[in-house]
């Protein structure tokens, strides 16, 4: 997770812990230093439960603070690389289609927080974003 202040990433913050634990306890602290005017956060696709946890909590808080809350698809944070589903497989992006396959990255793509946030990359269409289907 980043903080990002007029658009620049200048704080990170990295946990091993479950999304649902640490998430409360990262905003605590940092709503008792900064002003939150905007969330940011990547939709899917993943881990089912994170991204509902994540969807919650954040929907939940923007809602309260009456602050804008957008969305993109993961891929904005590995350079488009396979994203690791279940099994052996990958979410592809292929355009603006998210795909399920069984390839074999050649290099995996390392997830990353931009230094520079662009506004219009991201959309007000926040839902989750979930390729597999229910089982």
């Amino acid at each position: 997770m980043g903080l990002y202040k007029d658009n620049q990433l200048f704080k990170t913050y990295r946990s091993n812990e479950k999304t649902s634990e640490i998430l409360p306890k990262i905003f605590k602290e940092i709503e008792e230093i900064y002003d939150i005017d905007k969330l940011y956060y990547a939709k899917g696709p993943g881990s089912f439960m994170a991204i509902k946890v994540s969807y919650m909590f954040l929907k939940s808080f923007s809602i309260a603070k009456g602050i804008d809350f957008k969305a993109v698809d993961g891929f904005y944070f590995n350079n488009n690389s396979p994203i690791k589903a279940l099994g052996k497989t990958y979410f592809i992006k292929e355009g603006n289609n998210i795909i399920l396959d069984t390839i074999i990255p050649k290099k995996k793509g390392e997830f990353f927080l931009p230094t520079i946030l662009n506004d219009k990359d991201f959309s007000q269409d926040n839902l989750p974003l979930y390729i597999l289907p229910a089982i």
